[in-house]
């Protein structure tokens, strides 16, 4: 009969714990109710059932009593992401590409200290990028290529000091790339493809050591590239074509042996770069982004 009851108790004791720790504070879950409708809900792909608990509701992520993930990649999302989300303060993972969502970014997007990937890529998603990013310094991962933003790319964008990847892919953007762009020393990946950037690049972008991928083509940038672009021995893939470069001379003695793919106007270096390679894994583009990486 002890035995019963003390396994009785774990049982209860277990399951209580389960309930608890699926509650979350009523200002999230509150959130998660506005996004549902402001985004068409009932029209997802895979919908929530709102009666019931949250923890059930499909891409929502809960831990320790907070939603940590809100990933809806391809659900058929439409309408607007509403103001308020700031309200999700412990959430790392924000995914809502592959859908068509319209309107500009929520102005309390960028005060999530936590989130380490934003994924909004292959939306409708309008407006100018946000001048202030000093309060993300976790985020490891920022994509929104193929929307419709537009302006510049503003100097704050230097303080995502653990920036890993940066892809604004075929955008509206226009200006100068910042200069703050050096100071992301963490960055692999930089993507660019396709926006109406234009002018010199003054950033020391040999600055990035880390970069793997460099993918500037089918700009206005003019002028010569950084010199100390030669010393990025990292690089992997460099797509520089359909721009106005004076000079690519900085690149005769690029250092990597790691190159597979090179893409630019100048044959000469094409045939340099691709005899030194010829195993070209693959070409690099905005189209490349799959389910592997949500």
């Amino acid at each position: 009969m002890k035995n019963i009851l003390k396994y009785s108790f774990i049982i209860l004791f277990t399951v209580s714990g389960c309930m608890v720790s699926a509650q979350i504070p009523k200002s999230e879950k509150q959130y998660l109710i506005e996004f549902h409708k402001s985004s068409v809900g009932e029209q997802w792909q895979n919908t929530w059932n709102l009666k019931a608990d949250p923890s059930t509701w499909y891409g929502v992520e809960i831990n320790e009593g907070h939603v940590v993930g809100l990933k809806l990649y391809r659900n058929n999302l439409s309408g607007k992401i509403p103001n308020g989300i700031a309200a999700l303060t412990n959430l790392k993972t924000l995914n809502l590409s592959f859908n068509t969502l319209e309107g500009s970014l929520p102005q309390d997007l960028f005060e999530l200290s936590e989130l380490r990937s934003l994924r909004l890529e292959m939306n409708k998603l309008s407006g100018t990028l946000p001048q202030d990013y000093s309060k993300m310094k976790n985020l490891e991962e920022l994509s929104m290529f193929n929307n419709l933003f537009e302006g510049v790319i503003p100097s704050g964008i230097g303080q995502l000091e653990n920036l890993k990847a940066l892809n604004l892919s075929s955008n509206y953007l226009e200006g100068s790339l910042p200069k703050s762009i050096e100071k992301l020393t963490n960055l692999e990946r930089l993507e660019l493809f396709g926006n109406k950037l234009a002018g010199s690049i003054d950033a020391d972008l040999g600055r990035l050591v880390n970069l793997k991928e460099l993918i500037l083509s089918y700009n206005q940038f003019e002028g010569d590239l950084p010199r100390s672009m030669a010393t990025l021995s990292n690089l992997e893939f460099v797509q520089l074509q359909g721009n106005d470069f004076r000079s690519l001379n900085s690149l005769l003695r690029m250092k990597s042996q790691n190159l597979a793919v090179f893409d630019s106007d100048d044959e000469f270096l094409n045939m340099k770069f691709s005899n030194r390679t010829l195993n070209k894994t693959r070409v690099v583009d905005t189209n490349y982004e799959d389910f592997k990486r949500n």
